[in-house]
């Protein structure tokens, strides 16, 4: 037994050996055109549609719900079709990569016309619009569905490997960081520039044409990424026989009895639910609630952002250190230390020096736990790499649809309100309710030793015929690949 432990030791040491950094790096900057259009959705799609088209909040909040709910249809069924695409002809390019360029057209196509005039009918009646919008909105969020899944999907098949498969969430999320850094770089740059008369001004009607200049400088350094990440990352060809595709099949259907596939999409779904709330949110908080400058809608986010990614840098290494609920719940410390610092937040002194540090700090917050859900959920597919898309698919579903039904509710209960404090409110109760709940339900999790769906298919594949035993790893153990410090 000692001498089989070491013959995977050292085949763990030859696997990390075939990922050079060239490689990770290439593998990071293949996101970062869905980081860059996820970062002006987020942040600035209620500031565009609000304040300067003119639309009420309702009304924006319809074109964003719409939005996140075709984003949430296509994660799944991206998913499924992406375990299984070597059906398709293309994907003789390799079946991630070839949703992962289908993505990246539709991207490309669409999102242009979301930080626009309405082409043609800008005097047409206002739910007229609307559908033109939604129209854009959805070919857009299914191909950033297409991208994002196809991304996550290399991770474990470019590694089997705890440690390695952390440092490319890791890379990968540090990408995301430098996305929306660069976002808010150039948002402030045009911002600052064209209302350097006015350092107090703030954003309305004639700024549509400064949106669209950020939204085609992202663009064009998103096409750029994308072309590396194509030309540089190898992704291995697997043929699939029909019995492979029926073992597939019936990975899914064991994936969908497992329980932990739930408990992996309930510690998701409230992570990105704070993070892409405080996203959305943080704008409308500094200009309705704080009455700030339009450059501090670029300012204090690219704050929060350089935070995160220093935080990236380091998130690796808790998780190695400290294991991954006890970096998750250092990361929900933080995060509920700034709803309260929000909360109770007043006065000049918060707004100049204050606000600073306080962003700072929930950077920092959400980078911790965004990686470190990200990891749980690459240790809940372990091995089973075949379903490794559908699984991503099901945990972004129920991320997709939290985030546009809670946008829906909190853009229709603020028509009710003429409150300043309304968006606060959201930070801190909003914000703070979810990773409380992300927090309760990590705590009840267990360990991840060896994904049900992959022990039986290993069964299948190695006995000939179907199975219904599950052996795990927890019987036979095999501590030098399954590495998992989920505890």
């Amino acid at each position: 037994m000692e001498s089989q432990q070491r013959i995977l030791t050292e085949d763990y040491s030859e696997i990390i050996q075939r990922l050079p950094i060239s490689l990770k790096l290439s593998y990071g900057i293949g996101h970062v055109l869905n980081d860059i259009c996820a970062s002006m959705w987020f942040t600035y799609l209620l500031v565009f549609f609000h304040l300067v088209l003119g639309f009420n909040s309702i009304i924006a909040g319809v074109i964003l719900l719409v939005g996140q709910i075709a984003d949430a249809l296509a994660t799944p069924f991206v998913g499924f079709y992406s375990d299984k695409t070597d059906e398709i002809w293309l994907c003789k390019y390799g079946r991630r990569k070839t949703w992962h360029l289908i993505g990246t057209l539709c991207v490309l196509f669409a999102f242009p016309f979301i930080f626009s005039h309405c082409i043609g009918c800008e005097t047409a009646h206002e739910w007229a619009q609307v559908i033109y919008y939604i129209g854009f909105a959805i070919i857009f969020q299914f191909g950033w569905a297409a991208v994002q899944i196809s991304h996550l999907s290399l991770v474990p098949e470019l590694t089997p490997t705890e440690y390695e498969r952390t440092e490319l969430i890791a890379i990968r999320y540090s990408f995301t960081v430098l996305s929306n850094i660069f976002v808010y770089c150039v948002t402030w740059a045009v911002l600052h520039i064209t209302n350097n008369k006015d350092s107090s001004s703030k954003i309305g009607p004639d700024d549509a044409k400064k949106f669209q200049e950020v939204v085609f400088i992202g663009i064009g350094t998103g096409i750029i990424t994308s072309i590396l990440f194509h030309i540089f990352v190898k992704e291995n060809l697997v043929s699939n026989s029909n019995g492979s595709l029926r073992r597939n099949s019936r990975g899914i259907l064991l994936l969908l009895k497992d329980i932990r596939l739930y408990q992996v999409a309930f510690i998701y779904m409230p992570t990105r639910l704070f993070v892409n709330l405080s996203q959305i949110y943080i704008p409308l908080y500094l200009h309705e609630s704080l009455n700030m400058p339009a450059t501090s809608l670029a300012i204090i986010p690219l704050i929060m952002f350089l935070s995160s990614f220093v935080m990236s840098l380091i998130v690796e290494r808790l998780n190695t250190k400290l294991g991954r609920k006890i970096s998750y719940c250092l990361g929900v410390m933080l995060g509920l230390f700034t709803c309260i610092w929000i909360q109770f937040g007043s006065g000049l002194t918060y707004t100049k020096y204050q606000i600073y540090p306080l962003f700072v700090i929930l950077g920092s917050a959400g980078s911790i736990m965004v990686v470190t859900s990200l990891g749980i959920t690459a240790d809940f597919i372990g091995q089973n790499i075949g379903s490794s898309s559908f699984v991503y698919g099901i945990i972004s579903f129920t991320d997709k649809l939290c985030n546009g039904l809670a946008v829906m509710l909190i853009q229709y209960l603020s028509c009710w309100t003429n409150c300043k404090s309304y968006y606060r409110g959201i930070l801190v109760y909003v914000c703070g309710a979810s990773i409380v709940f992300g927090v309760l339900m990590i705590l009840c999790i267990k360990p991840f030793y060896q994904s049900m769906a992959y022990s039986t298919l290993h069964s299948e594949q190695t006995t000939g015929h179907d199975t219904t035993s599950v052996s795990t790893i927890e019987n036979e153990p095999d501590n030098s690949l399954q590495q998992e410090n989920v505890t």
